[in-house]
């Protein structure tokens, strides 16, 4: 109300170096009136004003904002490598992807050349970066960075399904990356709600009654959404982990129809229903479900590049997951997926040889885990306000009664 404000970040935190640029996490913010004074305000205005400031400030607390002067952190390492030399002469702000810039209003008004040098986009997601890891004496750096997207933004039982867009809400896109000295490879995935207009509005109850908008157009809103994957990711196996019974099934039913009634090219539709097979704590039955995706895998490949020899290969699909929050369940399958890649990118860039698996260096597969369930635990934090559950297997590999109990 006392007009434009200038939002500042006096304060990062290093969290690593990818590819030799810095990534930054905000620390500190600070929020910089243009007016000199707000005397011209009402009294009732003033309240309104500082109950603004207060919501803004509460949300510029928030952790895992990310930044970088020299590196595009809202662009895949493929995107990156595969772009025209227009994309490569723009700054990093205005060739930002619009769905990961979080800050994207805020520059708006400071695309000047003179202003262009403060500002970066800022990310909303999951980065950790571990450097100078070794195996077998090949020196490498491991990261794993998530995107989450601006679009149908909201938090668990505020935001779910689709938007006549196609936008659905806790859009993530996942990126594990892998750096050695000659080469460098990536993984993508992406998680997000059900693609279908539905809700499930918080009550006291502890599972609130999902509801599916019999009104709505799914199938304009559904294809929508695909064929923008499609056309970003190329071929899409969409993985839907809810229940087959229960409130839950109406999802599962009415995607898998929609699936079928679309009849989308280079889409590729899987349910599986994590709590049945994973009954009693047998989760080793997660084996079938990696059995069944195995060859869409294999086929969809990985992003990889020689630095000497510009040998490229390219990711030619993606795994599209979600469960009913897109959280737990969706990390656990992620995790799995991400192992079966960065085996096969180790394989290739001869960190691991052959008959070797990552188990068996106890170092980086603690670190491994533990990445993976850091990653689950803030992405719950970011949608749902709690950690994550489930996160005993992600870090052991077994699920335990302490970790059931823990949940």
């Amino acid at each position: 109300l006392a007009g434009p404000y200038l939002i500042v970040i006096t304060n990062r935190k290093e969290v690593g170096k990818l590819g030799g640029h810095t990534i930054w996490q905000i620390a500190e913010t600070q929020v910089l009136p243009f007016a000199r004074t707000a005397r011209h305000l009402a009294e009732t205005q003033l309240r309104d004003e500082e109950r603004y400031l207060a919501m803004l400030n509460s949300v510029l607390q928030t952790p895992s904002l990310y930044f970088s002067y020299t590196y595009d952190l809202t662009h895949t390492l493929q995107r990156l490598a595969t772009a025209d030399e227009h994309f490569h002469t723009q700054s990093i702000a205005d060739r930002a992807d619009p769905r990961f810039v979080w800050n994207r209003h805020l520059l708006q008004d400071l695309r000047l050349p003179q202003f262009q040098k403060f500002c970066m986009p800022v990310v909303h997601g999951f980065m950790r970066i571990h450097s100078s890891n070794s195996i077998n004496n090949r020196v490498f750096d491991f990261a794993l960075l998530s995107r989450r997207s601006v679009f149908r933004a909201g938090t668990r039982f505020n935001r779910r399904g689709i938007d006549p867009y196609g936008n659905v809400a806790n859009y993530v896109e996942t990126e594990q990356i892998l750096i050695s000295e000659d080469a460098t490879s990536s993984y993508v995935q992406v998680r997000g709600s059900v693609p279908l207009f539905w809700d499930q509005r918080a009550n006291i109850k502890y599972k609130p009654r999902i509801q599916i908008d019999q009104f709505g157009d799914h199938v304009s809103a559904l294809r929508r959404h695909f064929q923008d994957q499609v056309s970003r990711y190329g071929f899409v196996h969409a993985i839907n982990l809810v229940d087959q019974k229960g409130m839950e099934k109406a999802l599962e039913d009415n995607f898998r129809n929609l699936v079928l009634q679309c009849n989308m090219p280079y889409v590729k539709y899987t349910a599986f229903d994590f709590h049945k097979e994973c009954a009693k704590m047998k989760w080793d039955r997660l084996s079938i479900l990696m059995d069944q995706v195995r060859l869409d895998q294999n086929e969809h490949g990985y992003f990889y590049e020689h630095k000497a020899t510009k040998t490229r290969q390219l990711q030619r699909g993606v795994f599209r997951i979600n469960c009913i929050d897109c959280l737990d369940r969706t990390n656990v399958v992620q995790s799995m997926l991400g192992r079966v890649s960065l085996q096969q990118q180790m394989l290739r860039m001869g960190i691991l040889r052959q008959g070797e698996a990552i188990a068996q260096f106890a170092m980086f597969e603690a670190l491994y885990k533990a990445v993976w369930a850091d990653h689950a635990d803030i992405c719950s934090v970011q949608y749902s306000g709690t950690g994550a559950l489930k996160t005993d297997f992600t870090r052991t590999g077994k699920r335990t009664f302490q970790g059931m109990l823990m949940d």
